[in-house]
């Protein structure tokens, strides 16, 4: 009787391969336990070892096994034992920017902003819990039911958090946020209908002039995309300091020093958070500092360092409008141990942050920079003043959400810092919308 089961292959399809897999895959693991794990990394034995397996599984247990499924089945286990396993053609494609993982059965991506569930699949629970300890376990990182949670950077640069039971009852959870490798052009996110050229232009003189910017908007809405398109108006003899807690920043500088934080090792000892970096690199003579996503105690550090002299400086914050913005800051600087009143946390704001952007992901899966305002202050109180607005025009015949970025008619009184640095201010701002609408 064959050892796969008494259906023949071609009833048993995907699912009988699959078992194959598993079956050669667990003789050449009992092999390793033999010979030594360092066997593993030499390729050349790993494939020999792969040979005589399935030379001894069709001489002596009668199973069938084409070229074919030979050269699949190295492939396949050559992923799973140093590459991405069943993930691995995913990691290849370069629209791809999410890998979902729910449960051992379900795959889904990211497909040019379109989520689409895939054919791709672990065996079972364990073969998909095999695969989260060998990523997480060449950085001292492991997964069990009192640390059912990990973050993670793979080898690309990719992003990687992982939630198991008992938190989820589906099984293993795996997230993987992709990065792209090219660096985009300014002239790509205007001609993707990203940005509006005037938007761009003063974008880009306001950070040449030192003027600081803070980009909102939700999670894969483009703030880090945008954040690394502006980097390219920062001069070139300027020190750029970067703070991220998952290396995503791709700035296109000559003095670029990038800070990651660090968890801590089993025992908790050994992090070091975002807040520390950027008091760290306020001894580092930095010219600009540029913080990935501010989300807690560190937000009041940033501030400090907008209004002593780190002019220019960029960052991002997740936040719904443009007058979200202003409330979440306060909220995350009141949060932090530092114990300032929050009159002076709202005088630090109105000095610090001059320019306010916020991009959003629509429901085509496209991405836009919606809005974008100036910090004014009305006595005590601020409020962001919006300049530039996207208005939808209705789906076209693929159903893309279509429209044009519109300059509300406001004054743009930043520009005035501007000029006082020199630079020359001539900007067609484009079209006036209609409503010229100021948010409160």
């Amino acid at each position: 009787m064959n050892i796969l089961g008494d259906e023949n292959k071609e009833k048993g399809g995907a699912d009988y391969f699959r078992r194959l897999r598993g079956m050669v895959h667990r003789r050449l693991i009992d092999t390793l336990d033999s010979d030594g794990a360092k066997s593993l990394g030499d390729t050349s034995q790993v494939k020999e070892k792969l040979e005589w397996i399935v030379n001894d599984l069709s001489r002596s247990r009668g199973v069938e096994i084409s070229q074919a499924e030979r050269n699949q089945l190295e492939r396949e286990i050559l992923e799973e034992l140093s590459g991405m396993g069943p993930l691995a053609p995913f990691m290849l494609e370069d629209d791809i920017t999410d890998i979902l993982v729910n449960g051992a059965h379900e795959v889904w991506v990211d497909r040019a902003g379109r989520l689409q569930k895939t054919d791709a699949r672990f065996d079972d629970e364990a073969h998909l819990r095999r695969f989260l300890d060998r990523i997480i376990g060449v950085q001292g990182r492991h997964l069990d039911a009192s640390t059912p949670m990990v973050d993670a950077k793979l080898a690309d640069g990719s992003r990687l958090h992982a939630v198991i039971p008992p938190l989820c009852s589906k099984g293993a959870v795996v997230s993987i946020r992709r990065f792209r490798k090219e660096r985009i052009e300014p002239t790509d996110l205007v001609a993707g209908g990203f940005i509006s050229q005037p938007m761009l232009d003063l974008l880009q003189m306001a950070v040449t002039a030192g003027v600081n910017v803070i980009v909102a908007g939700s999670a894969a809405a483009g703030k880090t995309t945008l954040l690394n398109v502006l980097s390219k108006s920062i001069p070139d003899h300027e020190r750029i300091i970067t703070i991220e807690e998952t290396a995503e920043l791709r700035l296109d500088h000559p003095h670029v020093i990038p800070l990651e934080s660090r968890p801590g090792n089993l025992e908790g000892i050994g992090s070091v958070n975002l807040r520390e970096l950027v008091r760290t690199a306020l001894r580092m003579r930095a010219d600009r500092i540029i913080v990935g996503e501010v989300r807690g105690g560190e937000v009041m550090d940033m501030l400090q360092a907008m209004n002593v002299g780190h002019d220019g400086s960029l960052t991002t914050v997740h936040a719904n409008s443009l007058a979200d913005v202003l409330r979440r800051l306060e909220s995350l600087a009141l949060m932090s141990d530092s114990g300032v009143p929050r009159d002076s946390v709202k005088e630090m704001i109105a000095s610090a942050i001059q320019v306010v952007v916020h991009v959003m992901r629509f429901r085509d899966g496209s991405r836009r920079v919606v809005s974008l305002g100036e910090v004014v202050r009305h006595g005590s109180e601020l409020s962001v003043k919006e300049l530039f607005k996207f208005k939808a025009e209705g789906l076209n015949e693929e159903g893309r959400i279509q429209g044009k970025h519109w300059y509300t008619g406001e004054p743009v009184d930043f520009l005035e810092r501007v000029e006082a640095q020199g630079f020359s201010v001539d900007i067609d701002l484009g079209p006036v919308h209609e409503t010229r609408s100021v948010l409160s």
